[in-house]
């Protein structure tokens, strides 16, 4: 294994800032199983996330802890002082309604001001509560998963932000004695409480609840992306959340030195927004400003406007975004001061940067600033609250996901000719709720949680460079010669390749004499790349000519490096039709789910493989 492929770290080219490089104690035992374990100790943490609060209440109660814009385009600032105050208030009301870890707190909207303030009043007197993708009410047609998930947690109350909306998924999935909070707006047929009761109720025993509230209290109920099953409810606790953002502050120092800043999109009802980001905000004396833009054609230029207002210590996003901020920055001088006024590192989060856009990145911010800043990757999930691993090694590149973060200890399992990685600490779930079997399958027999993704060290002759993301190991496959075929470097291949014209890729070839490719392509760039107008359809855009020969050129590209059969690849196709919610093809995180994808086409998967598809490209 090789070190050519990433980028050694020159300290002189990047942003001077404190980053934890915790070394690793390496060990191999007999049955070729790797032991990786921090060598700096996790120091200590509060017993309660909420218990932040409480200090930034009491050492700067006017410091703004969250803010959002309202109807009038300006920010609406809730400081450390009056979130106690609100949160002391709704988890009163909470109490009075009987809610329990038996019956939780269930949120369907998106984020907002309203969310953060029940979410921390659900933990300040020990109530789970539990977000829901919004996707699952609002684009879902059968509410299949919401009532699922409704079924799982069986909530005693239901806060949306706007009735309408919500009203057929709540008359679909919500039993008549489940009390409904609604921001605003009414029901036929349904008592709705209004948001702003909660926040009258006199707190009355909200003080001693939350002196109840201890590690071992359930936080949260995080839902699992579904990719291969209905979700499952990831048992959250206060201790998950507090040691995992100890981990954090360990592994970015400079956060005691400065309160962060974050303007931040990423859905609340996935770990990485709802507890990663946040959490560093509020666990480290913090400001987060909810950006109501997303990394979309529509959305976008929220996020840009935005970004031109506040100035953040940290930036998190996806792929996709980072590739047309870069763009962004590139064109706009005011921008770019902006954002790079007070910024120590990027990180990027669901998935890889592709080298060519990493690259991009830097020569931007290296002719702004004169130097680089860091961009951070690392490794977590659901399960893990989330965040395991992070890139604090030496070497820097797409898919490089670094050594544990102190706390965590690491197994990498032989599994399928791969290395399956194994994590055990105070920041890994008890498990899934009501789900003893899948909860006894999570785990080995040392109580380390399986996680399903394939790890390699980036170079076997320098183990402490630390760990390159090699996969999932659920997604590959065998050709019927007996190859196998990893999914997931071959997929950010063809990603990377294909920019910006490919979305996503899904690899099939399971059982057959060779590998094809089902891509969803970028509607828009694919529909620029063609040269038809905007009303043009995605049929008429995926079999333009000039679309269908930068696919051929693509494919033989690929073949040009292919080192066998293992990687060759013998036609593409492309899809006409976007990736389904209702049918699980794409999870909340807007990730593709492979096998959904080719249950659901397995008769064009047979027809490609039979040469009966007239729009098949052909290798």
């Amino acid at each position: 294994m090789s070190i050519a492929h990433f980028k050694p770290i020159i300290e002189s080219d990047y942003r001077p800032v404190a980053i934890g490089t915790p070394g690793a104690d390496i060990q191999r035992d007999a049955d070729g199983i790797w032991h990786i374990r921090p060598q700096e100790v996790l120091q200590s943490y509060p017993a309660r996330l909420t218990d932040r609060v409480v200090q930034g209440a009491r050492n700067f109660p006017e410091r703004t802890l969250v803010a959002e814009r309202g109807l009038d385009g300006q920010w609406v600032c809730i400081s450390y002082a009056e979130m106690l105050t609100r949160i002391r208030s709704i988890g009163q009301w909470l109490l009075d309604q009987g809610l329990s870890v038996q019956r939780p707190l269930l949120v369907l909207p998106g984020n907002s001001l309203e969310h953060i303030q029940l979410m921390l009043a659900a933990m300040y007197v020990g109530i789970p509560y539990s977000p829901v993708s919004p996707a699952y009410s609002l684009v879902a047609t059968d509410y299949g998963k919401l009532a699922h998930i409704v079924g799982m947690v069986t909530p005693g109350a239901v806060y949306v932000d706007e009735a309408g909306p919500f009203a057929p998924a709540i008359a679909g999935a919500i039993a008549t004695d489940v009390t409904v909070v609604a921001g605003k707006g009414q029901l036929p047929g349904r008592t709705i409480v209004p948001f702003g009761d909660l926040l009258a109720t006199t707190p009355v025993s909200a003080d001693a609840a939350n002196a109840e509230v201890g590690p071992d209290t359930i936080a949260k109920f995080l839902f699992t992306s579904g990719s291969t099953k209905l979700p499952k409810a990831v048992v959250t606790t206060q201790r998950m959340l507090c040691a995992n953002q100890q981990m954090l502050l360990q592994t970015f120092p400079f956060l005691k030195d400065e309160p962060p800043v974050l303007i931040d999109w990423l859905p609340w009802n996935h770990t990485f927004g709802g507890s990663h980001n946040v959490g560093i905000a509020l666990y480290n004396g913090g400001t987060y400003y909810i950006d109501d833009g997303q990394p979309t054609p529509k959305r976008f230029a929220q996020t840009l406007r935005n970004l031109r207002e506040i100035s953040p210590t940290m930036y998190f996003n996806v792929p996709k975004a980072w590739e047309d901020l870069t763009f962004a920055l590139e064109q706009d001088q005011e921008l770019r001061d902006r954002f790079f006024e007070r910024i120590k590192v990027f990180f990027v989060a669901g998935a890889a940067l592709s080298q060519a856009a990493w690259d991009r990145l830097d020569r931007v911010t290296e002719s702004h600033c004169g130097h680089r800043i860091r961009m951070m990757v690392g490794l977590g999930m659901t399960e893990t609250s989330p965040s395991c691993l992070f890139s604090t090694g030496e070497v820097i590149g797409a898919g490089y996901v670094g050594l544990p973060a102190p706390g965590c200890e690491v197994k990498l399992v032989p599994l399928d000719g791969k290395l399956e990685a194994r994590m055990r600490g105070p920041h890994v779930m008890p498990g899934y709720w009501r789900s003893p079997e899948q909860t006894r399958e999570a785990f080995d027999e040392e109580g380390y949680y399986r996680t399903g993704d394939a790890l390699r060290f980036v170079n076997e002759y320098h183990l402490e460079h630390g760990l390159v993301f090699d996969g999932r190991i659920a997604e590959d496959f065998k050709l019927s010669s007996g190859t196998f075929v990893s999914v997931g470097p071959l997929r950010a291949k063809v990603i990377t390749q294909g920019a910006p014209y490919v979305q996503d890729v899904v690899v099939a070839g399971a059982n057959r004499d060779d590998i094809g490719l089902l891509i969803f392509g970028r509607a828009n760039e694919c529909r620029q790349l063609s040269g038809l107008d905007e009303g043009a359809d995605l049929f008429s855009v995926v079999t333009h000519p000039v679309v269908r020969e930068f696919f051929q050129d693509l494919l033989m590209q690929l073949n040009q490096s292919a080192t066998g059969s293992a990687n060759r690849i013998a036609w593409i196709r492309l899809l006409e039709t976007l990736p389904s919610i209702d049918h699980h093809e794409v999870t909340d995180k807007g990730s593709i789910n492979q096998r959904a994808v080719l249950t659901r086409r397995s008769d064009l998967v047979e027809e490609l493989y039979t040469n009966q598809d007239d729009f098949i490209i052909r290798a």
